[in-house]
């Protein structure tokens, strides 16, 4: 092992997409390290929801362990420092509420099937600066544009340190743009395998975010964190390879050029599109940007390179063909969202599903589509829960630890007086 590096960042995602993990020296980097089991029952208020699986609440919240190859440690973007995402374990074996085993139970149903899925994923995220008051606000960029670079939308030079600190971390970005609000940005990333691509966009988030903290700035991938300008969405582009390496999205005997493979995977992610809510749009504010004619993925719809459908359908084939499934967002765990998409296109698979026909509204004032979203995180919980193929395909245990912590949060947001109830309110009542 390179001796570049005096200590080791141990990294892995937890159930709200944080990068939980521990620092330690290069010298103890074989020995892994150990995490309590009640991080499982932690919502974002550091509270723990009593019970919740995963968390061995009645066994006296024991450890578990966090474990890697020394292969697989990788340049870091932090002065002498290296990182790893590591495997989490315990007693009954491999963490059954851990997102990257979800993926990886994911990966082998396909491998089962004889295919291995890549994923390339694009992020949208908004930047924050402090104002007069120290609060955060949006960045000023009076001369940006959609499809801007440079200096007129990245005044600080804060997308500049990122790509180099994605350059320095073997982090590969495709391309880097403003969007079509301000001060929102894209964040393309290569296609990869999906474990590997699914690790380096968990990693590239905290990246991201680390180097703008540097810069004094808040990048924030939040769902719709400004409610007068577009929401920020998490783009997850999938394709499979047979054994012969042949990426078989394509059928170059059917008109469209798109495979009958292709064609029930897009089915199997249209019928579990309400449940695949409660996963990729797992925040209240999820549903803010869920909208008829916001171009989110708010419908059940699929459709040739239309960005008005949840399954958009690039004109790339080749190589380069691929689904892009458009209903999650930034606050989504990569790995979790990533897992239910490619379970549910495997059930279109297995089951055979049918797809319908394209979307041939504009998505914007006229819509083909009757089915949406869940209107609320709640709602969409339940629609999760009562899709019990889904359930069984992405983890039982790791769906009910997902209810358990994300139930407390809404019913913590339903007990909540708003800034917005006080303002409009207040004066008057």
């Amino acid at each position: 092992m390179s001796e570049d590096f005096n200590r080791l960042r141990v990294l892995w995602p937890d159930h709200l997409g944080l990068a939980r993990g521990k620092y330690v020296p290069a010298a103890l980097a074989a020995h892994g390290v150990r995490h309590c089991a009640g991080t499982w029952a932690l919502g974002y208020d550091r509270q723990m929801t009593p019970e919740t699986p995963g968390s061995h609440w009645h066994e006296g919240l024991p450890d578990f362990s966090a474990t890697y190859e020394l292969d697989d440690i990788r340049p870091g973007w932090e002065p002498g420092t290296r990182v790893v995402v590591a495997d989490l374990s315990d007693a009954d074996g491999p963490t059954a509420v851990a997102p990257r085993t979800a993926l990886q139970r994911a990966i082998g149903g396909w491998q089962a099937l004889g295919y291995r899925p890549f994923v390339g994923m694009e992020f949208e995220a908004y930047l924050f600066a402090r104002d007069d008051r120290g609060e955060w606000a949006p960045l000023d960029t009076p001369g940006a544009y959609v499809y801007g670079t440079g200096p007129s939308v990245d005044p600080h030079g804060l997308i500049d340190a990122i790509w180099q600190a994605c350059d320095g971390a073997n982090i590969p970005l495709e391309s880097v743009n403003s969007e079509y609000d301000t001060p929102q940005f894209e964040f393309t990333l290569r296609y990869r395998d999906a474990l590997t691509a699914a690790d380096e966009g968990f990693l590239f988030k905290l990246l991201a975010r680390e180097v703008a903290h540097r810069h004094g700035l808040l990048l924030t991938f939040m769902g719709k964190p400004l409610s007068d300008r577009g929401g920020s969405g998490l783009h997850l582009n999938v394709s499979l390879r047979d054994e012969d390496e042949n990426n078989v999205i394509n059928d170059v005997g059917r008109d469209d050029g798109l495979s009958v493979l292709a064609r029930q995977m897009v089915a199997g992610m249209l019928a579990h599109h309400q449940a695949l809510a409660g996963v990729c749009a797992p925040t209240v504010n999820a549903y803010k940007r869920l909208r008829p004619a916001s171009l989110s993925g708010y419908w059940a719809n699929w459709g040739y390179d239309h960005r008005g459908a949840t399954v958009r359908i690039p004109s790339e084939r080749g190589t380069g063909a691929r689904l892009e499934h458009r209903l999650s967002d930034g606050g989504a765990v990569v790995h979790t969202a990533l897992a239910a998409v490619l379970q549910a296109a495997r059930l279109g698979r297995v089951n055979q599903l049918d797809l319908g026909v394209a979307e041939g509204g504009n998505g914007l004032d006229s819509i083909e589509a009757t089915v949406g979203v869940p209107g609320s995180l709640g709602a969409a919980l339940d629609a999760l829960e009562l899709d019990t193929e889904l359930v069984e395909a992405l983890g039982a245990e790791l769906v009910g630890q997902h209810l358990a912590v994300k139930r407390s949060e809404w019913n913590r947001f339903l007990s909540a007086t708003t800034d917005w109830e006080l303002r409009e309110y207040l004066p008057f009542l």
